[in-house]
């Protein structure tokens, strides 16, 4: 069955991953602007909204939506999601990168998140990186000092890699270092976006030594579909200054670590 374009030239599902991106920028979106932006009818914006709402991707309110919370979250447009990366997403990662020593072996994985810990790998400290990204791997590849090996699998159309080959493939590796990240992650554990991921997640933190978690204040504290493994297996958690402190609370409660990345333009307005 052909997709029917808008007047705009976009396709429903491209639309309606635009509306989902808008709605997490603005937190509420209202349908009459959705109408005006992307030039249909509101009933056409309502019926994206309801279809939405059923995925458990927004709640539909009086004349629009907002955001939800619900467990199930569509990934995000990859230009979206692999952009310059929030001031959070930035500070975290940087602080994260500290933990890196020479020689170590490290796991990076697929997520927006991992791609900006590449930023800030230290320049020409000696690693050894596995990654299941093929946008990660792009990134490392001109780095001579750093030996780069790409999980063989199935590749999505986002370039990741997280099938049953994969999951054998890790198996091979032990890692000094894997930076754990998901679409959630609570008291309850690290939660990602399918079943298949959660498997790949599992099979990466039994294969690690060590295990940094990274996380925005948009993911700390929220649950998710598919559990890839409990809060307690990291030995380090790394979140941002705009994260909920009841949610750190409560994670810290079970014994894991968590450190809070600075908002550095903050700190150097102060100075």
């Amino acid at each position: 069955m052909n997709q029917q374009q808008d007047t705009s030239g976009l396709f429903a599902e491209e639309r309606r991953e635009r509306i989902l991106a808008l709605l997490e920028q603005e937190k509420r979106v209202l349908a009459k602007d959705l109408a005006d932006k992307y030039q249909i009818s509101i009933d056409t914006i309502r019926r994206d909204l309801s279809i939405m709402e059923k995925q458990g991707l927004l709640k539909k309110t009086h004349g629009g939506a907002i955001s939800s919370r619900k467990v199930r979250q569509a990934p995000r447009p990859p230009e979206i999601r692999y952009g310059e990366g929030s001031p959070q997403g930035n500070a975290i990662t940087k602080l994260a990168a500290a933990y890196l020593r020479e020689n170590d072996t490290v796991f990076i994985g697929s997520g927006a998140i991992s791609y900006l810990l590449v930023k800030y790998l230290p320049d020409r400290m000696p690693l050894t990186i596995v990654t299941n990204s093929i946008r990660v791997a792009d990134m490392l590849r001109e780095r001579e000092w750093i030996e780069t090996y790409l999980i063989g699998g199935r590749v999505k159309s986002s370039g990741n890699i997280t099938d049953v080959i994969a999951n054998e493939f890790i198996r091979q590796f032990k890692f000094d270092i894997s930076f754990v990240t998901g679409s959630g992650i609570s008291e309850e554990g690290i939660f990602v976006s399918t079943p298949e991921v959660a498997a790949f997640g599992r099979a990466v933190a039994a294969a690690s030594r060590r295990r940094i978690g990274i996380t925005t204040h948009r993911s700390l504290g929220n649950d998710g579909f598919a559990k890839a493994g409990l809060i307690e297996d990291l030995d380090v958690l790394v979140t941002d200054w705009d994260a909920d402190p009841e949610a750190i609370e409560r994670i810290q409660a079970l014994g894991v670590k968590v450190v809070v990345a600075q908002d550095e333009e903050e700190h150097h307005d102060h100075e």
